[in-house]
């Protein structure tokens, strides 16, 4: 059953690979080459790789997160620049590269064609602070994913405190004349463009106002970074491009296809398949809560039964413990069913589920039996948000290294057959 999980969600990657998608986009490309080429995000190797197969003479700008595995040819094409930054907090690395994003920009010749390869984590990688510092920008950041923030309300602030992101990297590109076209690989709930690494090609529909509401729900004091929204708020700072004519961007990659590659793999297996959706949000341990209950609902089936869901979940942090929204939810559906117990998988697409280092976890029908037996409290865990330590001890983590994929989670129940 651990092959069938671990299979399936290797089977769900290969399927939805970022190399695949954006070469299938381009392979349609007609007029002349882009003038230059700018990727970045987890899957900006395979996605640069991909475009300068197409476009093999075309300047590129790559920007990648440390870990992040790079293609050869990439590597060793004299015409493509690379940098790398830190992820999920941006670095002084990521104000370099969001200066030579801005700087690429400015190379491009009127009539021009910038092609841009966007894809998640590219809001901590891309980063050029405005009316704050990047330590202000940061640590607003940190509390609110602390506090439960999901990633469009990150997004919304991070916008009004950038230079590069709410369409205002493409905004530098039309002022020079130049086009602009996008490749989106999704790594957000509903898939909308100018949420996807806070939006740099895409006209922002949120304010200051937005943001600064954003930082009341959550109850962050960030002081400097209030003072900017409020003066941004009053007219003082422009606001975010509402228009840009002559940018087109298109998602070519989303969770709801990684989860239809692992409907396929389990159909293929001879599972029935139980869709769940790819919009779960929320908090992992309520998303639990409501998978346990649809468990309950399957239990009686008279086939192998597998449940497929995705999106993604958020994690209010309480305790100093180590884990993920992953990790958070396979813990908190274990103590739901309690002896009931399921064979699962929970994990992120980009391989790495919060401060864990895992990509997420697997379940057993005995895990809460397992860790007792290892003097393992599980409730203790949760309540500590040590859920990453809880499976680690267990041998259950997933643990796969960076992907170089990043379409939200992924989460497979199997239910197995009643006995006769």
């Amino acid at each position: 059953m651990r092959e069938v999980l671990r299979g399936t969600f290797q089977a769900a990657l290969a399927a939805t690979d970022p190399g695949r998608l954006t070469a299938r986009h381009l392979a349609g490309w007609s007029g002349p080459a882009p003038a230059r080429l700018l990727a970045f995000g987890k899957a900006a190797g395979p996605m640069l790789g991909a475009a300068l197969e197409r476009f093999p003479r075309t300047p590129a700008l790559g920007i990648l997160p440390d870990d992040a595995a790079l293609p050869a040819a990439v590597a060793a094409a004299p015409h493509v620049h690379l940098l790398r930054a830190a992820h999920p907090l941006p670095d002084h690395r990521s104000v370099q590269a969001g200066q030579a994003a801005l700087a690429e920009a400015e190379r491009l010749p009127a009539g021009g064609v910038w092609l841009v390869l966007v894809s998640g984590g590219g809001s901590a990688l891309l980063s050029r602070p405005q009316g704050v510092t990047l330590e202000d920008k940061a640590a607003v950041v940190r509390d609110l994913m602390h506090a439960g923030a999901d990633i469009h309300a990150l997004n919304t602030v991070r916008k009004h405190l950038s230079g590069v992101k709410g369409g205002r990297l493409a905004q530098a590109a039309l002022a020079r004349g130049a086009a602009v076209q996008a490749l989106l690989l999704s790594d957000v709930v509903g898939d909308d463009p100018a949420v996807i690494a806070s939006g740099p090609t895409v006209p922002d529909p949120t304010t200051f106002a937005d943001a600064r509401a954003v930082l009341e729900r959550f109850g962050v004091a960030a002081p400097e970074v209030a003072r900017h929204l409020a003066r941004g708020e009053g007219g003082e700072v422009p606001d975010t491009p509402k228009a840009l004519p002559g940018v087109t961007s298109r998602v070519i990659g989303s969770n709801r296809l990684l989860l239809d590659a692992a409907a396929r793999h389990l159909h293929d297996l001879g599972y029935g398949v139980v869709d769940l959706g790819d919009g779960w949000t929320g908090e992992a341990r309520d998303v639990a809560a409501q998978h346990a209950r649809i468990v309950q609902e399957h239990l009686n089936t008279d086939a192998p039964l597998a449940l497929v869901s995705g999106g993604e979940a958020t994690v209010t942090v309480r305790g100093p413990g180590v884990g993920g929204r992953n990790h958070e939810f396979a813990l908190a559906l274990a103590l739901h069913l309690g002896p009931t117990g399921v064979w699962g998988l929970s994990a992120g697409s980009d391989g790495l589920d919060g401060s864990s280092g895992a990509a997420g976890a697997i379940l057993t029908p005995d895990t809460l039996a397992r860790a007792a037996a290892l003097g393992l409290d599980a409730a203790a865990c949760l309540t500590r948000n040590d859920s990453g330590a809880f499976f680690a001890a267990l041998g259950d983590g997933l643990v796969t290294g960076p992907t170089g994929q990043n379409l939200n989670d992924l989460r497979v129940l199997l239910v197995s057959p009643r006995r006769a």
